[in-house]
């Protein structure tokens, strides 16, 4: 305690052991202790006295699209990180693909490191792509610090990252499996999807029946196979799907070392409500009906489905068009994730440390950084959100930091007003007021 050069006391301090008053001691942007409420603040040390407002760790968010370089007017590093700064949000991992060039070589990782370098808020690190061509560049991208490698198994939406046949799938994973890698995979069966009626048009009803279940349930039935078969680690993306369920579980049970994700508008928003022509509604794999999100939540409690991320995928205005089969589909939600969830997750019964087990611990922990990141315990970095979890706030599109002000919740009324935003030991954020950035590009940990 006597090196101390930062103390945040609270009432509710979120920690692994438990939700309870305490002083967390940072010095030289790492946690030191966890002492009771009450220790006396040191020499020379500065206090933040947070009252009854709930400490918990920043967010890890491992799937988000950032789309920097080259369609930046989509969103970019400054503007995404902003957002997820104001949300919470401590640490991101930006998805290989909608920016160009896609992450998909050594070289493509190299220009997109350098257009984040100056411009992230908060911690970025990256995924590789595997597609049909790169084999051969999986083992360099991951010797170069990315934390896994994201593939489609159904067309992905934009040309230069094109998807995996099951052949090509089985290529790609006995590759990454060789050197003990993660593949993250969109698990969307593209036979399922071209039997599907596609209709067009704006009504959500439509889109919805053109995107059915059981083109996840194959998808995902296929990757547990494979995994099996070369005892891979993979993890699926955005579930949707609660017929995959029981698959994902039996999977887990037979010893298959499978991960699943979902995301805040499968577990917050529900098809009955999405109005005709609104596209800022539209996500592949789609929202699904209520009875649906209910059995999702509870995977969740039960731990089929391990976190939720946001799948934060924006555009600009004009590509979320009143038709569903061509607008854009990608939910942008960096910075009011953690609100959403809580909201429901209150209303479930859930507590707070569950969010953050959800949302912090376990996304650190799917990506390697739970010796760094996703917990308040001493050694791991000092990246805090300071959270008044019974405060609620109406959805403003304007009082967003994503770049194209577009999203699913405006007008919602929502719990857990985020008051500031700590990165190793400092305030980057707090009541809407942003430092210069201060976010580290971060490597896998070999």
């Amino acid at each position: 305690m006597s090196d101390a050069e930062l103390v945040l006391r609270s009432t509710r301090v979120i920690t692994p052991e438990g939700t309870r008053a305490a002083a967390v001691t940072v010095s030289a942007g790492t946690i030191t202790a966890v002492l009771p409420h009450d220790t006396p603040v040191p020499a020379g040390a500065r206090l933040e006295d947070l009252g009854d407002d709930v400490l918990l760790p920043g967010l890890v968010d491992t799937h988000v699209h950032v789309n920097d370089p080259g369609r930046t007017e989509w969103e970019g590093f400054w503007t995404a990180t902003r957002a997820a700064a104001a949300g919470g949000i401590t640490t991101l991992v930006d998805m290989p693909l909608n920016s160009l060039p896609p992450t998909t070589t050594v070289d493509n990782l190299r220009v997109k490191r350098e257009v984040a370098a100056d411009k992230a808020h908060m911690d970025v690190g990256f995924w590789g792509g595997a597609l049909p061509g790169n084999v051969k560049d999986l083992r360099p991208l991951h010797e170069a610090g990315v934390f896994g490698f994201k593939a489609f198994l159904s067309p992905s939406g934009v040309d230069e990252f094109p998807h995996l046949d099951q052949e090509q799938l089985a290529r790609s994973l006995a590759e990454i499996t060789s050197f003990g890698g993660l593949l993250i995979v969109h698990a969307e069966d593209p036979r399922h999807l071209a039997a599907a009626p596609q209709h067009g048009g704006p009504r959500y009803a439509d889109f919805l029946a053109s995107r059915p279940r059981d083109a996840e349930d194959t998808a995902i039935a296929q990757l547990i196979a494979q995994a099996k078969r070369l005892d891979a680690r993979v993890h699926v993306l955005h579930l949707s799907s609660s017929d995959a369920l029981p698959l994902i579980a039996e999977a887990k049970r037979d010893g298959v070392r499978i991960t699943v994700e979902t995301c805040p508008h499968y577990l917050t928003l529900t098809a009955e409500e999405v109005p005709d022509g609104a596209s800022e509604f539209k996500c592949c794999p789609p929202i699904r009906e209520s009875a649906n999100q209910d059995l999702l939540w509870q995977a969740l409690a039960d731990g089929t489905v391990d976190c939720v991320v946001t799948d934060h995928s924006p555009s600009t205005a004009d590509l979320k068009t009143a038709d569903f089969a061509t607008a854009w589909g990608g939910i942008s939600g960096l910075q009011l994730s953690l609100p959403a969830v809580w909201t429901e997750a209150r209303r479930r019964g859930h507590d707070l440390a569950d969010v953050v087990r959800w949302m912090s611990a376990r996304t650190a922990a799917l990506v390697g950084l739970d010796h760094r990141k996703g917990a308040i315990a001493p050694g791991l970095d000092a990246d805090f959100a300071v959270l008044a979890p019974d405060e609620t706030f109406t959805v403003d599109p304007a009082g967003l930091q994503h770049r194209n002000r577009v999203t699913a919740y405006a007008g919602k009324s929502l719990y857990g007003v985020v008051r500031s935003t700590w990165l190793r030991g400092e305030r980057v954020v707090a009541d809407g007021e942003f430092t210069a950035p201060k976010g580290r590009l971060l490597t896998r940990t070999p």
